[in-house]
């Protein structure tokens, strides 16, 4: 009982800064969620079932403009098909998780990745349940957040305005703090090139509508990242291979 608890506290600690991120930006969702005419108890509905974080910020201007369900779900595709990429660079830990990888999978936003790629279990813990517990801690947080900001929207009269900028303030504090365990500023680089590259194509009328810009600056800065780091990775695995099968 006394190493569970343990464990549970440092997940706690773990995602310490994942709480005052989600709980600001959690609000911010629900105070637009009931700004743009919707019930309160929509806020939990969503962040419970859909839990997508920009994609919830997405899906309320869209719907408020009264876009077509099929254009909802395209959009709401292009803006989380990064989350295809997570998957596939936690095959490896999600394999060693059993039968809580099935809601991990699910509960995989960017701060979450954010955490379980810069975090490791102790040794003597349940790996499954460790990140488990780090994952839902997060979904709780977001939940909690946007619960008081949808009651609190319905209740009182409140002006909206820069509201919405939360969200980017915590990619921004996430970065930074995956910089400063990792030390590793290329990812982030080619991030800033590619947005830029992207905003340019638009400027000069290469891009026809401004929708595209995050899905152009996403598509190249996998393709920059996957062509420097590939040969590096496939370099790494081979002699991995070689001093396994000389071991042997």
């Amino acid at each position: 009982m006394s190493t569970n608890k343990n464990y549970f506290l440092l997940t706690l600690k773990t995602s310490l800064p994942v709480f005052f991120g989600y709980l600001a930006i959690g609000i911010a969702f629900g105070l637009m969620l009931t700004t743009a005419g919707y019930p309160w108890w929509l806020a939990p509905i969503m962040s419970i079932t859909m839990y997508a974080g920009a994609g919830q910020y997405i899906a309320v201007g869209l719907f408020a403009a009264g876009i077509p369900l099929t254009m909802i779900l395209i959009t709401e595709a292009l803006v989380n098909i990064r989350h295809i990429v997570y998957g596939l660079s936690l095959i490896t830990k999600f394999k060693e998780c059993g039968k809580w990888k099935y809601y991990m999978i699910f509960a995989l936003t960017d701060e979450t990745y954010s955490l379980l790629t810069t975090t490791d279990a102790p040794l003597d813990a349940n790996k499954g349940k460790f990140y488990f517990t780090i994952a839902i801690l997060n979904q709780s947080y977001w939940l909690l957040g946007s619960v008081i900001g949808a009651v609190a929207g319905s209740l009182i009269p409140f002006d909206f305005a820069g509201v919405d900028f939360a969200l980017t303030a915590l990619f921004v504090v996430l970065l930074i703090d995956q910089i400063e365990k990792s030390g590793d500023f290329f990812p982030p680089c080619v991030g800033l090139l590619t947005t830029f590259c992207a905003v340019l194509m638009w400027r000069l009328g290469i891009l026809k509508d401004s929708n595209n810009i995050l899905l152009i600056a996403l598509a190249l800065g996998m393709a920059v990242i996957s062509l420097v780091r590939y040969p590096k990775h496939k370099k790494a695995l081979t002699e991995s291979a070689e001093n396994q099968g000389g071991n042997e």
